[in-house]
């Protein structure tokens, strides 16, 4: 007799409430990591770890040498600017530029916006 069966059968004689058997426990990895980075509310943190890592490429030695990304939050890229004179060029004249490759690079999900703040 098979032991489901027969486990079926003696919780049916004693009255007793009948235990669900799932039939494929396991999922592989990589199913259930992105699921899992959901819940715990991690996958915008990978995406501003590879934001942070990216930027020097994206915005060139000079203005990475003068500048540090400091935390992407709802899509929103925000900037710590070294200098008043390089929070001007960047805000008025480079930020599309500087936009348009991020959302190029990350896609318009991640990234929305860049915020500059001197500080």
């Amino acid at each position: 007799m098979n032991p489901s069966v027969r486990a079926h059968v003696l919780a049916e004689w004693r009255g007793l409430p009948e235990k669900r058997i799932l039939q494929n426990r396991w999922a592989e990895p990589a199913d259930l990591l992105p699921k899992l980075m959901q819940r715990l509310g991690l996958r915008e943190r990978l995406h501003e770890t590879e934001v942070l890592e990216a930027w020097s490429r994206i915005v060139g030695d000079f203005i990475a040498a003068h500048s540090s990304p400091v935390a992407l939050r709802e899509g929103i890229l925000y900037v710590r600017v070294l200098q008043p004179a390089l929070h001007y060029e960047l805000e008025q004249v480079s930020k599309i530029e500087i936009l348009r490759k991020l959302k190029q690079r990350f896609g318009g999900k991640v990234i929305r916006d860049v915020r500059f703040r001197v500080g």
